[in-house]
């Protein structure tokens, strides 16, 4: 199992030390929202606090983003050293020309459904990209009740992968716990991405080594 902790729930006055926190923890990836107040109804960080945590971090990048035109930001991205573009179904009307442009910057390339997206539309670039989303969440604020019908979608999800050959992973994002965790990694999901169950954690790197555990739970 793959954890990627969003720093979108880390402590921006103490964002250095929340990042060495995680480069000694037990995770994955660090997962960076990025959201321009348009798609999704807040504003989170951009390149500037990217670039910051880019220089002192020292697992992969994966970042989400929760923007109209996220084609506009690829080599920018590439450039910054991730490892993963993710974009979001809705927002991509021509959404197999991006997984070729991520692809070509040297990146893999990720899709990001909202909880009323059907999964469907995956269905014909399922093959193309490296890592499916879901969200478990309405996308633009951390801290979120996690959506119970979820954990069907993520059952239907794994079936399509299997029956159309795709190696890609699928992640959840949104209302990530360790009972949520427990269940998602059940009905078939790969990574996690957890924020607040960390981040507000009495000792998040505990905290991390707990949910990292459940893949063996």
């Amino acid at each position: 199992m793959i954890l990627s902790p969003s720093l979108l729930s880390a402590d921006f006055a103490h964002l250095g030390r929340d990042v060495e926190m995680l480069n000694a923890s037990q995770c994955d990836w660090y997962h960076l929202d990025i959201m321009d107040g348009v798609f999704v109804p807040n504003i989170s960080f951009g390149f500037p606090v990217m670039e910051y945590i880019a220089k002192y971090a020292t697992k992969p990048l994966d970042v989400h983003f929760m923007t109209v035109h996220p084609e506009e930001y690829v080599e920018r991205t590439a450039k910054l050293g991730a490892a993963i573009m993710n974009v979001h179904v809705e927002a991509c009307p021509h959404l197999h020309r991006i997984i070729q442009q991520i692809h070509a910057a040297g990146m893999k390339a990720g899709v990001t459904l909202n909880p009323s997206t059907s999964i469907s539309t995956v269905e014909d670039i399922a093959c193309d990209v490296e890592l499916i989303m879901l969200m478990s969440v309405n996308p633009g604020f951390g801290g979120q009740k996690f959506i119970e019908h979820t954990i069907d979608k993520v059952k239907r999800l794994r079936r399509l992968l299997d029956e159309c050959g795709s190696k890609a992973i699928i992640e959840i994002d949104g209302g990530v716990n360790r009972e949520t965790g427990a269940r998602l990694l059940a009905a078939g999901a790969d990574a996690l991405v957890a924020g607040s169950a960390v981040f507000r954690a009495d000792d998040p790197s505990e905290e991390i080594r707990i949910l990292k555990s459940l893949d063996r739970a």
